[in-house]
């Protein structure tokens, strides 16, 4: 028997899971990291801390499983995008990464819109120009960190650099080169144009090639470090949207999902990208090659409700403590008490700035429609409906280009039955949700690394791994109060504009 050893490099931990060649999921294992974040708008990891987990997860991951290191056929990589890691000629890294959902580099944005459209940008690299970007940020190393840029070789996104630490070799994936805003998705190959502009070294960007491309095999070093057997193929794996997107069936176009997590975002699987006029959603490469994978990404879902646990429902969490009981589960049935539309009360959920539809780094969290009769449940019930408006936006917006009508929602917050009545009302489509939540983008790393290395014929095999446990259907009634909301909650939105700019100026 074969296995396929898969590791998602998320925002708070690395999830590393085995799956066997017959799609069976044999063991799975977490090892959390954390970030840092600061200045408002900053947030940073430790490379070394992705590295440890590796390691670690993947030490566990064959001793609880008794599966012996020859038996792995080939180790595969998702990991979070849009993320600047600057290496020596070494690969050691120079200075902490900084994330996808970092804000710094406004100014650096504003200096490539000095010389070019935005929508010029956007037809070349299928993203606005915009301070979340590794090339962006890249620019604000070389403005602001003159000594590290300096030292700087290349330039990874997480999985590169993991890939790296097992092969020695730099590369990186059509799907994370795609989120970099050097990349031309129209031709597949960095954008002289936009490099040139920003005024960064070429050289910085490794080589990109299909997801599915054996990168190089384990190293001696790199098996003592982590348990696994020296010579085994590495898979250079992708994004984690786009491997999130083979771990839920949506391999060919007519097939969408929605990953809610800390962030979350709504993917679908096309030929030819989507060009929304305002710009407001964005085209990557998929992992699936031939495809393209739209999709619109909020900065806080789940952390946002997390953010609400933490600093509003210390009550719940303390009785979840005294009843042995998951806090988030007391939370959603306190919401419950809350009609939808939670008797008037809206919530933006901007708490680190926003992406998609807004991409507003300057945009703040807000309670509107506060009143004296306002009650916990209805705070509650705001925060969960706040998030899903933004994302029903983003929805709306590729239904204007392709059908939307079943949607498969995979993360953790998944688990909750009553967000995904609330995604079925507001979204108006079937939602259903398969047996694999959050191991779906590991998942998905696994079959890109079993058709690289010809385990699987193609992506097809899929079908193998997962299956539909549940299916909601929208209901008439919560969607007509919904109705009322929905344009309130994006009109709030737009009457705090101003007021959020000047906020930022303090």
């Amino acid at each position: 028997m074969k296995y396929l050893l898969a590791h998602d490099l998320g925002t708070s931990g690395n999830k590393a899971t085995l799956f066997s060649e017959e799609g069976k999921l044999v063991a799975s294992e977490t090892i959390s990291y954390s970030t840092n974040y600061f200045n408002r708008t900053w947030a940073e990891q430790n490379p070394s801390d992705w590295w440890d987990a590796i390691c670690r997860s993947s030490q566990n991951l064959l001793a609880h499983a008794k599966v012996e290191p020859a038996n792995i056929a080939v180790v595969a990589l998702s990991g979070q995008m849009m993320g600047c890691t600057c290496v020596d000629r070494e690969g050691n890294a120079l200075r902490p990464s900084i994330l996808y959902c970092d804000q710094r580099s406004e100014k650096e944005a504003a200096d490539i819109l000095g010389e070019i459209s935005l929508e010029d940008a956007y037809k070349i690299v299928g993203h606005r120009v915009a301070a979340v970007y590794v090339l962006e940020k890249l620019m604000w190393i070389k403005n602001n960190e003159p000594d590290i840029y300096r030292q700087t070789a290349m330039t990874l996104c997480a999985k590169d650099y993991i890939n790296f630490r097992l092969t020695g070799k730099f590369a990186t994936d059509f799907s994370d080169a795609s989120g970099t805003n050097a990349f031309d998705i129209n031709t597949m190959q960095w954008s002289d144009m936009m490099i040139d502009i920003a005024g960064v070294e070429r050289s910085m960007f490794p080589g990109a090639f299909d997801s599915t491309t054996v990168l190089g095999e384990i190293t001696a070093e790199a098996a003592a470090a982590t348990g696994l057997k020296k010579g085994t193929p590495v898979c250079i794996g992708g994004g984690d949207g786009s491997c999130a997107g083979v771990g839920v069936g949506c391999i060919k176009p007519g097939t969408s999902y929605n990953y809610l997590g800390s962030s979350s975002w709504v993917a679908l699987t096309v030929k030819e990208p989507i060009v929304d006029p305002q710009m407001r959603t964005m085209n990557w490469a998929h992992v699936v090659p031939g495809y393209l994978h739209p999709s619109g990404s909020v900065q806080t879902a789940g952390a946002a409700y997390q953010w609400l646990k933490d600093k509003i429902g210390t009550e719940e969490t303390l009785r979840a403590g005294q009843l042995n009981q998951n806090v988030y589960e007391i939370l959603n049935a306190l919401l419950l008490e809350s009609p939808p539309g939670a008797n008037g009360v809206l919530f933006l959920p901007y708490l680190l700035g926003e992406r998609s539809p807004r991409w507003n780094p300057d945009a703040r969290g807000a309670f509107i429609g506060l009143t004296l009769a306002t009650t916990r449940a209805d705070v509650v019930r705001s925060v969960m409906e706040g998030i899903t408006y933004n994302l029903g936006i983003i929805v709306d917006i590729f239904r204007n280009h392709v059908p939307m009508e079943t949607m498969t929602i995979i993360g953790g917050g998944a688990k909750s039955k009553v967000w995904l009545q609330m995604m079925a009302d507001i979204y108006n489509v079937r939602v259903q949700r398969p047996n694999f939540l959050e191991e779906a983008t590991s998942m998905g790393a696994a079959v890109v690394g079993g058709v690289g290395v010809g385990l699987f014929p193609d992506f097809e095999v899929i079908d193998r791994f997962i299956r539909i446990e549940e299916t909601l259907e929208p209901n008439k009634e919560n969607q007509e109060s919904y109705a009322k909301m929905k344009p309130l909650f994006d009109k709030a939105y737009f009457a705090l504009v101003d007021l959020f700019a000047d906020m930022a100026k303090n």
